[in-house]
C-alpha cells in the first residue's frame, strides 16, 4: 500500500513538474515573441554628421591653409587665406578634410576645407518600407553597435524619420510588382559620452518600438 501511495505521489509530482515545464516553455516563447515583435533591426547604418564646406567667396591664390584633418576649431578661428580674403570658422567643429592647395589659384567653387560639428553626429539607418517602418516613432529608444568597436553597445533615441523615400520614383518590372522603397531613420546619441565613435563608421541599429 505504501509503495502504491509513493508511486502515486511520484506520478503526481512528475505530472506537476511536466505541466510547470510546459508553462515555462510557453511563457518563454511568448516573451521571445514579444521581444522579436517589439524591435526593428536596421543593419545598414552609418555614423554621420552634416558636412560644412568652406570655400572662398571669390577666386584667388591660396596663400595659406591654417588647419589640418582631425583638428578641432572654434568659431572665429582662421582657417585659410585666399588672395586678400581670410576664411574663418562660423562655428565650433572638427576638421575632416583640408586640401593642400597652398600656392594654387582656386575659384569660388573650390572646396578648400570640410568640417563637422560633433554635437550633430547621428546614426543613420536605411530601412525597407515593409521591414517595420510603420512601427518606428520619434523618441523611441535605440541601441547600436559599431563594426570598428566590437563588444560594445551604445544607446540613443530616434531623432528623425525621413519624410520621403530615398528613391521616390516608382519602377514597375511587371504589372503586379513595384519597387520596395527605402527610408532613413536618424538616431541621436551623446557623442561626448562615446568619444571613440567617429564620423563615417559603419553601424547596426535596433529600434525598440514599445518604448514610446
Amino acid at each position: 500500500m505504501k509503495k502504491m501511495f509513493s508511486l502515486f505521489q511520484s506520478k503526481n509530482f512528475l505530472r506537476t513538474l511536466g505541466v510547470a515545464s510546459l508553462l515555462t516553455l510557453i511563457i518563454g516563447l511568448y516573451l521571445l515573441y514579444l521581444g522579436s515583435t517589439s524591435r526593428v533591426r536596421i543593419d545598414k547604418s552609418l555614423v554621420q554628421s552634416p558636412v560644412i564646406t568652406i570655400s572662398p567667396t571669390t577666386g584667388g591664390k591660396v596663400r595659406e591653409i591654417d588647419v589640418k584633418e582631425g583638428q578641432t576649431v572654434q568659431s572665429g578661428d582662421q582657417l585659410a587665406v585666399v588672395g586678400s580674403e581670410t576664411l574663418r570658422a562660423d562655428t565650433d567643429g572638427l576638421i575632416i578634410s583640408a586640401s593642400d592647395l597652398t600656392g594654387s589659384t582656386v575659384t569660388a567653387q573650390t572646396q578648400l576645407i570640410q568640417m563637422i560639428r560633433p554635437v550633430n553626429i547621428r546614426v543613420v539607418g536605411t530601412i525597407d518600407e515593409d521591414k517595420g517602418l510603420s512601427d518606428i516613432r520619434v523618441g523611441q529608444v535605440v541601441s547600436f553597435t559599431i563594426d570598428a568597436l566590437p563588444g560594445h553597445s551604445y544607446w540613443g533615441y530616434v531623432d528623425e524619420i525621413s519624410p520621403s523615400a530615398l528613391s521616390p520614383a516608382f519602377s514597375f518590372s511587371t504589372s503586379t510588382e513595384r519597387t520596395v522603397q527605402q527610408f532613413n531613420i536618424y538616431a541621436k546619441f551623446n557623442s561626448s559620452a562615446y568619444p571613440a565613435i567617429k564620423n563615417g563608421m559603419s553601424a547596426k541599429m535596433v529600434v525598440y518600438t514599445k518604448t514610446k
